[in-house]
């Protein structure tokens, strides 16, 4: 019978941060397939677990990951553990998990910490609805096309980055999203010198743009609120004349009374005001 692929959640930070059903099968199962393997010692030297371990990174995972795979229709047990905190968000395990599937193998998870959540929770932002970005694109022009996607969204967004790359993000994100938009920065996550800064967009930028960013970062960045949508629809309705916003309507298969209503609504004034506006022209 096949094996079974454990994923490991490990710390982010703080080294007690594991459970003890992530210790047990580190040390029950066959190896441990790691994206670095000088990291992950230095957990298991910790616990005094002794399996031996193989890297799965992202620049051997073609290879690699076949490999694996052999192992575990033949039976082994694998556990799979990133540097830190839960292995296939932002990283290669993900693909193992698809060869996996592809290959009839069993996968679990063994549950812990994750980044992106304690980011989230720790910011204070709403956590009713939120959306992971992880690490934006290092390519400016790619990560300048991306960012306008997110103009608009309504949920709470969460991003990576990494300190020599902070005041650019930032700098992108009053482009985009405002300088006045709500903003939480956390870094060193669970660490002795965990910090969580909230302000806005610029006011963080300005801090940043004065004091070297150190350690890495997660951005929690609050959504467009519906009064923020509401805004900015207006502004962009009153960039087109009445006429043009109530043929979008008409042409659209409204009756004219109809139209009238909704561009009424659209632009935030009584239906008297367009009709004036619409037939007095006529």
């Amino acid at each position: 019978m096949s094996g079974t692929l454990y994923l490991c959640a490990t710390p982010i930070g703080n080294m007690e941060d594991i459970t003890l059903r992530t210790l047990h099968i580190l040390e029950e199962v066959d190896v441990i397939a790691a994206e670095d393997t000088r990291n992950t010692l230095k957990l298991l030297n910790r616990y005094e677990i002794k399996t031996p371990m193989t890297s799965y990174h992202e620049h051997n995972k073609i290879g690699k990951g076949p490999i694996l795979i052999e192992r575990l229709k033949n039976g082994e047990n694998i556990a799979l553990v990133s540097d830190a905190g839960m292995p296939g968000i932002s990283d290669p395990g993900a693909d193992l998990v698809q060869l996996c599937y592809a290959s009839d193998v069993a996968v679990t998870v063994c549950p812990g910490a994750s980044a992106s959540l304690v980011a989230l929770v720790l910011s204070g932002m709403d956590t009713r609805r939120f959306v992971f970005e992880g690490f934006l694109s290092t390519d400016k022009k790619e990560k300048r096309m991306m960012l306008p996607l997110l103009e608009k969204e309504h949920r709470t967004m969460i991003f990576y980055e990494a300190p020599h790359r902070l005041v650019d993000t930032l700098e992108e994100f009053v482009s985009i999203f405002g300088g006045e938009r709500e903003i939480a920065i956390i870094r060193e996550l669970t660490k002795k010198f965990e910090e969580v800064r909230r302000g806005t967009i610029a006011s963080e930028l300005a801090h940043f743009q004065t004091n070297q960013p150190r350690g890495e970062f997660a951005l929690v960045v609050a959504g467009l609120s519906l009064a923020e949508q509401k805004e900015a629809e207006q502004k962009s309705w009153e960039e087109i004349t009445i006429d043009a916003h109530m043929a979008q309507y008409v042409d659209g298969g409204m009756s004219e009374k109809d139209a009238m209503k909704q561009v009424a609504k659209d632009r935030g004034v009584s239906k008297r005001e367009i009709y004036s506006a619409y037939k007095g022209g006529k």
